[in-house]
């Protein structure tokens, strides 16, 4: 009995072991938190044992976290400059990042506004009092609007309206409860609440808004992390990012 006892208690270890072997955290651009959890459930199925915890806040914040000794498998970014900052702290490889999809910038209002804005220029409308911008200095989707407004030499009188947000979808739920006029977010977040925001119009920009992933430089699953990054651009997993209104990489 002692000896059984001994050997389900050996099983259960190396059981534990194999589910801890199996395991990663995996740390996303916000944009990317519905997409995402969707592809876990594929990537888990199919690889038994493996589990995926995810961590998802803007893009400068989390890479200010894995800075700071956080411990996490997978960065994934929703720009390239945040990713370049993560190679020079030397915090990812350069030769494993990958890009794995596109997104696009968009302005949009409450689903019930009356307000007529069909270019950037409008957001100088008196009706505009409030607009929802991600902080440039960490929330990507806040430093491409930022970009696009300083293009259209708008960026001084909308940054008198603007309410900054932690991440896209602060933006996202300050429009959709109507505590802004309008805010900038990118086009799958737009989609992801038809009934309560509407697209008012697609922002022109100068640049691609393209989302690199790696594992991390002290990955503590660097096999599984790198799994992971490989299925991100598997047929599979394209297309539940296509579901979502990414575009391929």
């Amino acid at each position: 009995m002692k000896a059984r006892l001994i050997a389900l208690s050996l099983c259960s270890m190396l059981l534990a072991g194999h589910t801890l072997a199996g395991e990663i955290t995996v740390s996303a651009a916000a944009s990317l938190t519905n997409a995402f959890k969707d592809i876990a459930r594929g990537f888990e199925a199919q690889n038994p044992g493996s589990k995926i915890n995810f961590n998802f806040a803007a893009s400068g914040a989390l890479l200010q976290q894995i800075a700071k000794g956080a411990p996490v498998d997978v960065f994934a970014s929703a720009d390239q400059e945040t990713m370049d900052s993560a190679v020079k702290q030397k915090l990812v490889n350069s030769a494993d990042r990958k890009d794995f999809a596109r997104n696009a910038l968009v302005l949009i209002t409450p689903a019930d506004s009356k307000l007529k804005l069909q270019q950037l220029s409008d957001l100088q409308q008196a009706g505009i009092k409030h607009v929802a911008i991600g902080v440039p200095a960490s929330v990507p989707v806040g430093r491409y609007a930022k970009r696009a407004l300083e293009n259209a030499r708008l960026w001084p009188a909308v940054e008198a309206k603007a309410i900054n947000t932690q991440n896209v979808r602060q933006s996202l739920d300050y429009v959709a409860r109507g505590e802004v006029e309008a805010g900038f977010v990118y086009q799958t977040d737009a989609t992801i609440m038809p009934d309560k925001v509407k697209v008012a119009f697609s922002v022109p920009l100068d640049e691609v808004i393209s989302y690199p992933v790696a594992r991390t430089a002290t990955a503590a699953n660097a096999t599984e992390a790198q799994r992971f990054v490989n299925y991100l651009l598997s047929p599979a997993a394209q297309a539940v990012l296509s579901r979502y209104g990414f575009q391929k990489p």
